[in-house]
């Protein structure tokens, strides 16, 4: 069975001192590159903004980072500007050893909507071209790493897992956010899609 890892969004604006950083985002960088010669291949998703995201609580009249609203596909989080298309936040941590991928998948560029998972868009139907990658090289099994547990690296495990892809989630490998209990809440739901965390 061929075997990918999914590094999730080591970006510099997740990352300590970085636009929306979560907490020891870069103490994961290592191990993630240790880990690299063990798969078929390695795919990076890379959170890739315009600078008028919807998202970006910035572009909502008294709203600020972290406040729930309603978009046309649900609810989203207002997010601090961050990883802006060709900005030096939106690049990757500058450990990570990105000359190992196979294929870079960037992702929340369409400004009407967010993307969490690295299969689709926030709306759960929009695909964002990762699913048929994989298919296309016979790959089977995921090992998802990388920021945040509980935003994109939940959501890319759930979407993989129901999309047929055997999915392990290395916490060890992750570091969350944890934005009003969202880490337990992601973790059980990842449970519950048949995701193996380890």
């Amino acid at each position: 069975m061929t075997q990918a890892l999914i590094v999730i969004d080591v970006q510099n604006d997740f990352c300590p001192g970085g636009a929306l950083a979560v907490p020891g985002g870069d103490d994961i960088v290592p191990g993630i590159n240790a880990l690299m010669d063990d798969f078929d291949a390695v795919v990076l998703t890379q959170d890739w903004h315009p600078i008028d995201h919807s998202s970006f609580a910035s572009q909502h009249a008294g709203k600020a980072p972290l406040e729930m609203i309603d978009m046309a596909y649900g609810p989203q989080v207002l997010w601090p500007d961050h990883c802006v298309q060709g900005s030096e936040g939106a690049a990757f941590h500058a450990g990570l050893n990105t000359d190992r991928a196979d294929q870079v998948l960037r992702k929340g560029f369409r400004r009407t909507i967010d993307s969490y998972s690295a299969f689709f868009e926030n709306d759960q139907t929009t695909p964002t071209g990762l699913e048929g990658y994989l298919r296309t090289r016979g790959i089977e099994k995921l090992t998802l790493v990388g920021l945040a547990t509980d935003f994109c690296v939940n959501f890319s495990a759930v979407d993989a897992a129901k999309l047929g892809f055997d999915v392990t989630v290395r916490t060890d490998l992750c570091r969350a956010i944890d934005l009003d209990g969202s880490l337990a809440a992601a973790m059980a739901g990842m449970q519950d899609a048949g995701v193996r965390i380890g």
